[in-house]
């Protein structure tokens, strides 16, 4: 959920007529992975919550993608996007070390 804040956080200061565009995007896919992780912990099914990581860690590959494109087209500095590919890469390796555990079993 941090994640998804601080994604809140970075675009309000991104222009208006973004709102619609890569502000929506960035963070319609932070918020995503916060719920289908919860999503699917709360299906107390494994196979379901492993199947919910997966589109989480979807989600995550999403938001750096728009991230990076953000970047890339001068609504956001490096600087201002990199805590958000930090954080995203940090959730993304916890995310495959549960899948693997939940998968061992």
């Amino acid at each position: 959920m941090d994640l998804a804040v601080s994604s809140y956080e970075t675009t309000r200061d991104w222009p208006k007529e973004e709102l619609y565009g890569l502000t929506s995007q960035v963070r319609r896919a932070a918020v995503s992975v916060a719920a289908n992780i919860a999503e699917g912990y709360g299906r107390e099914n494994r196979g379901s919550y492993l199947q919910f990581l997966r589109i989480a860690q979807g989600s995550l590959k999403e938001l750096e993608t728009h991230l990076l494109i953000s970047q890339r087209v001068g609504l956001a500095t490096q600087s201002s996007i990199d805590p958000l590919l930090e954080g995203s890469e940090s959730i993304g390796k916890l995310l495959r070390l549960l899948m693997r555990k939940l998968s061992e079993d």
